[in-house]
């Protein structure tokens, strides 16, 4: 089966479980789990910042930064296709308090002119702006990578009005493989940084919030309130290990195969492949859905996200046989 439907389908390779079966493990609600202590450590330091926390998800660790940064009653800013307001079940409403309004950026790709305007500063009218959230790939968006520019000018933005930054990189993994910015220069821009490691790097389970050390133990209360306090999480964290020392650089792999993907569907008039940066090919098909239940016939599984449109994403159990498989049953039932 050719499952492009999305990377979080993967499975832990051999090498993976030798080092989750073989992991060093203890009470981590009690800190005392080394392995999740070193991931933890080592996640941090990629990024430049204090301290990591280790969550079961990433709607988990999403919603732990936005707490961290906005107050019941206060306003978050995010983008209008943003998986923040989309994807985790109205969470930063029911349990965070926060109140979010957003803005529309196509593809969405951050435009700071679009944001400034939309900033409340405090007063007795108004629900007073509290901080903004960007998407990195942003998922909806088709994977689109966000400049490190446009990152750099939100900063400047959010600093003249003393906003927090949450940067939900889930797959910020696949836009430093794609621009080169080392992730550091991505964890200096945010105060709060999510990303997932069940997505292109393949572990089976597992995010972290990676911040200051001050916010990661505030964070350790918002975890454990959710539910999301682990014992022997050490056998999971050990995946998240092997992946972040074995995985990063193979993205590059995922991306040249998102792109011939993309460029042998493109004569068919489904797609754009100029507008594919990193591992998601977005489409356009009428009764996508008949399309979507033909080709899984044929081995072949897409995401089926509107009428007409849907997804595929390459990764780590899709290799350049499984490619040519899906370019020829979807090339045979579009044409």
């Amino acid at each position: 089966m050719v499952d492009l439907r999305s990377d979080t389908v993967t499975r832990p390779t051999p090498a993976m479980l030798e080092a989750m079966t073989t992991a060093d493990v203890g009470d981590d609600v009690y800190g005392e789990d080394p392995s999740v202590n070193a991931l933890e450590s080592e996640a941090a330091a990629l990024f430049g910042k204090e301290a990591a926390v280790f969550t079961p998800t990433g709607s988990m660790a999403n919603q732990i930064g936005l707490q961290l940064l906005v107050r019941p009653g206060e306003e978050l800013l995010c983008d209008v296709k943003a998986h923040v307001v989309n994807f985790e079940m109205g969470a930063a409403a029911a349990l965070g308090g926060i109140s979010t309004r957003t803005w529309t950026a196509p593809n969405g790709r951050l435009d700071t002119a679009l944001v400034e305007p939309m900033i409340n500063r405090p007063n007795p009218y108004v629900t007073a702006t509290r901080a903004i959230a960007v998407e990195n790939t942003h998922n909806i968006g088709g994977g689109t990578v966000q400049s490190i520019e446009r990152l750099r000018a939100l900063r400047a933005l959010a600093d003249a009005y003393d906003l927090g930054l949450h940067l939900d990189g889930a797959r910020i993994w696949n836009a430093h493989a794609a621009t080169g910015v080392p992730l550091s220069e991505y964890g200096g821009l945010f105060d709060t940084v999510s990303v997932c490691l069940s997505k292109g790097l393949g572990a089976p389970v597992g995010s972290l919030l990676i911040t200051d050390a001050e916010r990661a133990d505030r964070a350790r209360v918002i975890r454990k309130r959710l539910g999301g306090g682990m014992r022997q999480a050490g056998f999971l964290a050990a995946a998240g290990r092997y992946a972040l020392a074995n995985h990063i650089d193979r993205l590059a792999d995922d991306h040249a195969r998102a792109q011939h993907l993309a460029r042998s569907l493109e004569p068919f008039g489904i797609c754009d492949a100029s507008q594919v940066e990193t591992n998601i090919v977005l489409v356009r098909v009428p009764e996508i859905a008949k399309v979507a239940a033909a080709a899984a016939e044929q081995r072949v599984k897409i995401s089926v996200l509107g009428p007409d449109w849907g997804r595929m994403l390459t990764h780590l159990d899709v290799d350049d046989a499984g490619i040519e498989h899906a370019v020829k049953v979807l090339s045979d039932l579009v044409r």
